[in-house]
């Protein structure tokens, strides 16, 4: 009798504890994917925060105010509307004679503002640039986002709008999301751009959850997978499906990887995963003392070369 009422306490304790991680892990999926219209305060980077605030954001979850667009293209510019699964807005900086169009991706916590001096920088090479709020980001609908899951459609919107007027030579470019909606998208929906620019994709979305585990010094199981689990549920997709290594063997066309070498969030295993997975021409960059930010930041020089080349064919691939 003693054994078997040590046992219903043992298990009563078990659930409880099982109850209370999934609670947490539930409010956590749901503060990762929907971004909070009115917050004002932004969680600081796990690097940033007390020791003390590190408990709390792994209590609570993090605050992140919905992405709004901070500046303007310093150029003429049309702002368009797109419906996609969400409506999606754009702006499209048309040159002169221009040597093509590149659709410009931003990441996770980004809108196109935040892509406006890689759009410089392709401007001045003489192409048009396409700068794209994916769904809950900038002037785009709602608050969610899926980390590159959903957002493919919007990458198959913007390069169906593109191909549309008659343009045929259309670059993708994407920076960590963005990259993998890119990948998603070409694997899905098989769509033949000229060629693409991706930035430090993930390999898989379970990966990219248990690195943010980590920089938080908090132990990666069971909570990334249970916290992966409730993020499908609550967004409509099966999150441990959502693999940029996979989608890579689909891709055919010439594509330029770029990765900063002491990226936290993403790890060189899985770039050198999505780089073999690649099947048609490609390249790989690696920026020594970068990690996962604004390529620009420290290696504008060797950037610019290095898109340069890709996009004016000077046989870097």
């Amino acid at each position: 009798m003693k054994l078997f009422k040590s046992r219903r306490k043992y298990i009563r304790v078990f659930l409880i504890i099982f109850l209370i991680i999934n609670i947490i892990a539930f409010v956590h999926a749901y503060k990762f994917t929907h971004f909070a219209e009115n917050e004002s305060i932004k969680t600081k980077s796990p690097e940033k925060l007390s020791s003390f605030e590190k408990i709390k954001t792994l209590a609570f979850g993090v605050n992140y105010p919905k992405p709004k667009n901070t500046q303007f293209p310093v150029q003429k510019y049309q702002t368009i509307k797109l419906k996609s699964n969400k409506e999606i807005e754009c702006w499209l900086i048309k040159t002169e004679k221009s040597k093509g169009t590149i659709i410009i991706f931003h990441g996770y916590g980004g809108e196109k503002s935040s892509m406006l001096d890689k759009s410089d920088e392709f401007i001045k090479l003489g192409f048009n640039t396409m700068l794209v709020d994916f769904m809950g980001s900038g002037n785009s609908e709602g608050n969610q986002t899926t980390i590159g899951y959903k957002e493919a459609e919007e990458v198959k919107t913007a390069f169906d709008y593109v191909s549309q007027t008659g343009e045929k030579n259309i670059y993708l470019f994407g920076t960590s999301m963005g990259a993998v909606a890119i990948m998603k998208c070409i694997s899905d929906n098989k769509i033949e751009p000229k060629g693409i620019i991706i930035e430090c994709p993930f390999g898989s979305m379970y990966k990219t959850v248990c690195a943010r585990f980590k920089k938080m010094n908090a132990p990666t199981f069971p909570m990334a997978g249970i916290l992966l689990f409730w993020g499908g549920i609550q967004n409509g997709f099966w999150g441990f499906s959502h693999n940029p290594t996979e989608y890579a063997k689909s891709i055919t066309c010439p594509t330029l990887l770029l990765y900063g070498e002491k990226d936290k969030n993403v790890s060189r295993k899985e770039i050198d995963e999505i780089y073999t997975n690649l099947n048609g021409p490609k390249n790989l960059k690696i920026y020594k003392e970068t990690g996962h930010e604004n390529y620009l930041i420290k290696n504008k020089t060797e950037w610019t070369k290095n898109i340069s080349d890709f996009l004016l064919n000077k046989k870097t691939i």
